[in-house]
């Protein structure tokens, strides 16, 4: 097996980095646009008097950090070629988003808004995958143009990890003289509705609570009457764009969805997919700037008059946060290539427990990597002129986000135990006699 990253991808990484410094820096650095990511960024990213939602000027400064990273061929490299992207491997996306979190905060690369020269949209693979012909003619040119902006709609306050038990329900319902669906319930954190134009509802249209089927992703447009913004939810991290949304008696025509009818949870699951594997390597990347950040510092900071590296209740925590990073960036990147050799379907039957243990290993390992951080600046590094804190706030939520860990464990031990997945019908027909324990088998 050759782990040597291909020349193609080195040579564009470091297109990358031309472009950052070119383009981005000076962007970052003009009218104080540097507030947004210094001591201030809290405050300056958000507006107090507005709910607690992202201020018009963050914004503003994002999309056109994005505009130019578009013009420049960076934005849609993931996209598949026939939607005018470049076709970025889930490998070269798993050490792209590494990369760009290694370096920091800043206007490159933003976590906390899955902002990035380098887009992670999984929408649009998830779209290619399983719209039908007639969708892709009638949503195909907006989603593809930016015109069209959803949120994602499965969780409910209620029902969060236990997306089958959901309680929003859909059922057929004519209006007018034309078919259609009567949607009625409510989802949480659903994420960029205040600039949405789409919702993506997920709701039960026929079976029962714990079924995996009968659920289907409709597209509600944003501004259809009785859809509406309850409240926005605010979070360990500000600003929020995460608000509570009711549906009530909210009726769509009969073609309102993607996919098929009853078979929506699938499209969940190919986002979670391929989310999850790009996040484990942002906060891989996180959590090595956390380790080098300490590192430097330990070198340079000299209380008592000797190096804080030279002692090694410094080292030793270190140590084994730098041991992790280099275990899991093997695994992140031998699944996201494992990812690549597979139709995207069968990611889920196939290697989804690799997945999880890639997401929920990370997102834990860049708290304790933020934390420790912390520690060894010690004073300044509690304070906000270090951006461990932020760093720690971040990706904190995503330990319950994208699937707590715990449900993520829970995939992975599905697996090892053969109740799902490639082992399953290793383990179909075993029974207690068949485990000999006087010879340790």
């Amino acid at each position: 097996m050759d782990f040597n990253l291909s020349s193609d991808l080195v040579a564009y990484i470091a297109e990358l980095d031309a472009f950052i410094e070119s383009e981005i820096r000076p962007l970052e650095r003009q009218d104080d646009n540097i507030r947004f990511f210094d001591h201030r960024r809290e405050y300056e990213r958000t507006d107090w008097d507005n709910q607690g939602q992202p201020k018009h000027e963050w914004e503003a400064l994002l999309a056109e950090a994005r505009r130019r990273a578009d013009v420049a061929g960076h934005l849609r490299y993931a996209w598949p070629p026939e939607m005018g992207g470049k076709g970025g491997t889930n490998l070269a996306m798993a050490v792209i988003r590494e990369h760009l979190a290694a370096k920091g905060l800043g206007l490159h690369n933003d976590l906390q808004n899955e902002h990035s020269i380098v887009g992670n949209n999984p929408f649009i693979l998830m779209f290619k995958e399983f719209a039908t012909n007639a969708q892709y003619a009638r949503d195909g040119e907006n989603l593809l143009a930016g015109k069209m902006r959803t949120t994602f709609g499965l969780t409910e306050p209620n029902h969060g990890s236990d997306a089958t038990f959901m309680e929003t329900r859909a059922v057929p319902h004519e209006k007018d003289g034309k078919p259609g669906w009567l949607i009625n319930g409510e989802k949480m954190w659903s994420t960029g509705m205040h600039v949405a134009t789409h919702c993506m509802v997920f709701a039960r249209t026929s079976g029962q609570d714990g079924d995996a089927t009968g659920i289907t992703c409709f597209i509600v447009p944003a501004d259809t009457p009785g859809v509406k913004v309850e409240e926005y939810l605010w979070t360990f991290n500000m600003p929020t764009d995460h608000p509570r949304v009711s549906y009530t008696d909210v009726w769509v025509p009969e073609d309102s969805y993607w996919g098929v009818i009853d078979r929506g949870l699938g499209l969940g699951q190919s986002f979670v997919h391929q989310n999850r594997i790009r996040q484990a390597a942002s906060s891989l990347g996180a959590a090595v700037y956390c380790l080098e950040e300490s590192v430097k510092y330990a070198r340079t900071r000299k209380p008592f008059g000797k190096p804080l590296s030279d002692n090694q209740a410094i080292q030793w925590p270190l140590v084994e946060l730098a041991t992790q990073c280099e275990m899991l960036r093997l695994l992140i990147r031998k699944t996201a290539w494992d990812m690549d050799q597979m139709e995207h379907k069968e990611v889920e039957r196939q290697i989804s427990d690799k997945v999880s243990m890639c997401n929920y290993w990370a997102n834990r390992l860049v708290c304790e990597a933020a934390d420790q951080a912390m520690q060894v600046h010690g004073g300044i590094g509690y304070s906000r002129h270090k951006p461990f804190e932020h760093i720690y706030r971040h990706h904190r939520r995503y330990r319950i986000t994208e699937g707590s860990e715990e449900i993520q464990m829970r995939k992975v031990a599905a697996f090892l135990f053969g109740y799902m997945g490639p082992r399953r019908k290793q383990f179909a027909d075993l029974t207690f006699d068949d485990v000999d324990y006087r010879k340790g088998n």
